[in-house]
């Protein structure tokens, strides 16, 4: 990959409007890349329309709490990201002008900035129901280690779809109070789902996490990973169907899943790992895959 183009960390839009100082701690929590906030809030959006019940007006304001705690709690999650691999991603083309590898920022500033953000995400975590409350404070200490999991573990990828996906038991436990087969299928969903989507991004990274000596499923799969990836989206169209039936959803449910089954099909075989900027490009790809879940679970519980 030494001789391909480079890959931009930033994709500054209306962010190049700001004042250079704004704009550092705006790429420090990636605003300018929202694709990392879509993929946050689209699982707490799926257990909550999985849920079957509740009063429609209760889960719309759901809806933008969540949308509300993942820009807050994404931004977060990569300030905690960066503070933790700020001397690697000096080592690294893609990220060493994020703000704190490059030096614009100081770690002191870094830690105000993520505790205002988290103050934003409590904010909307005292809104949520209680049960909804208490599922998500348990993500907590998942957001503050996954940044080491690279360093200890071939499968960082693994731990992010842990952490990620956690949205889909909190939707589900703000419908309906509890924890259920449905939501812990749904979650399992996702997991997979992370799981290629994001080898699929560690395959833009590969040769310097080599030379920096971390870890990724990219490099422990290797000239496998498109067959793996595949699996990992098998694995998640059944748990999608398994989550569905298990809610009450019927055949619209099953035959809507079709939408997202042939994005997957033609995103697997369509990718090119060796190529950053279509490794990019596929993983941007997967907010419409996860909007045609979504769609998928609505049809089947408008026509159940």
């Amino acid at each position: 990959m030494s001789g391909q183009p480079f890959v931009a960390d930033q994709q500054l839009g209306w962010i190049r409007h700001l004042p250079p100082r704004l704009r550092d701690y705006a790429l420090l929590a990636r605003w300018d890349r929202p694709i990392g906030t879509w993929l946050l809030l689209l699982p707490c959006w799926w257990g909550l329309a999985l849920a079957p019940g509740g009063d429609p007006a209760t889960r719309l304001l759901h809806a933008a709490l969540f949308t509300v705690g993942a820009v807050a709690m994404r931004g977060a999650g990569c300030t905690v990201n960066d503070l933790w691999d700020r001397d690697i991603d000096r080592q690294v083309a893609r990220t060493r002008d994020r703000p704190l590898a490059a030096g614009r920022l100081r770690p002191r500033q870094a830690v105000v900035f993520f505790l205002l953000q988290s103050a934003v995400g409590l904010a909307v975590l005292l809104a949520l129901p209680p049960t909804a409350r208490w599922v998500a404070l348990a993500s907590v200490p998942l957001i503050l280690l996954y940044p080491l999991a690279k360093r200890v573990t071939w499968w960082p990828q693994a731990v992010l779809g842990v952490t990620f996906n956690w949205g889909a038991l909190v939707g589900w436990a703000a419908a309906r109070g509890t924890l259920e087969l449905p939501a812990l299928l749904l979650y399992l969903a996702g997991v997979f789902w992370t799981l290629g989507y994001d080898t699929v991004y560690a395959h833009q990274d590969r040769e310097d996490d080599r030379r920096v000596g971390v870890r990724s499923t990219a490099l422990w799969l290797g000239a496998a990973s498109r067959r793996w990836i595949a699996g990992f989206y098998a694995a998640m169209l059944l748990l999608l169907a398994a989550a569905g039936l298990a809610a009450g959803l019927g055949i619209a449910h099953l035959a809507a899943l079709g939408v997202p089954a042939g994005l997957l099909v033609w995103h697997v075989r369509t990718v090119d790992l060796d190529d950053r900027v279509s490794c990019l490009r596929h993983f941007r790809f997967h907010r419409e895959v996860g909007l045609a879940v979504l769609a998928a679970i609505l049809l089947g519980r408008l026509l159940d």
